[in-house]
């Protein structure tokens, strides 16, 4: 009894075995029974966490880009600095917003006071308004000492917002002023030399 078993594997590749009718059938139909739909319910499950998960991280991505995220600032100062400090609170430190209104206002402000044209003419008239605009300077100085000393407070910031908006209404009531009073030589001038 001594064979080979490589040539004992050989026959058998040779003879082609045939299936009996209907076999595969019959398998999958017992794979089914055995092993129902387990596989797509877990594959169904995984897929929708990994959505949800995937959902949160996108959510969360996005309010982090939308949320206004302004750093605060630290800083250490000694002791004797840190009253100092802590007095020399303006408008535009307050917020964001309160700084572009007092930005706004001072540059306006500014320019108008660097195009006015002064001439001896319109002297009187000139020193008129800024003296008043000095009064509205030191009113300024005190309602921004106070807003140190108090606190920010919805009266002492609409006050401070007020006072810009005055001198900058000021300033250009001087500009109209000034205008009419150039028009007015203009005229006197052109109605004499006719």
């Amino acid at each position: 009894m001594k064979q080979d078993l490589r040539d004992l594997f050989k026959e058998e590749r040779a003879k082609k075995h045939q299936l009996k009718a209907g076999h595969e059938d019959r398998f999958e139909e017992r794979l089914t029974q055995a092993f129902p739909n387990r596989r797509r319910s877990r594959y169904r499950l995984w897929g929708i966490a990994a959505s949800v998960i995937v959902l949160l991280g996108l959510g969360g991505v996005f309010f982090q880009q939308t949320k206004t995220n302004d750093p605060i600032k630290t800083i250490v100062l000694p002791k004797g600095e840190v009253q100092e400090q802590a007095r020399n609170i303006s408008l535009g430190d307050l917020s964001p917003d309160l700084k572009k209104v007092e930005t706004y206002y001072v540059t306006s402000i500014n320019m108008e006071l660097a195009n006015l044209e002064l001439s001896s003419e319109n002297k009187v008239i000139v020193d008129d308004f800024m003296s008043k605009l000095g009064e509205l300077n030191k009113e300024y100085m005190a309602l921004n000492l106070e807003l140190n000393e108090v606190g920010p407070n919805e009266q002492t910031i609409g006050a401070l917002i007020k006072n810009l908006e005055l001198r900058l209404e000021l300033l250009l009531k001087l500009k109209e002023k000034l205008h009419q009073l150039k028009s007015k030589e203009n005229e006197t001038v052109t109605t004499n030399n006719a």
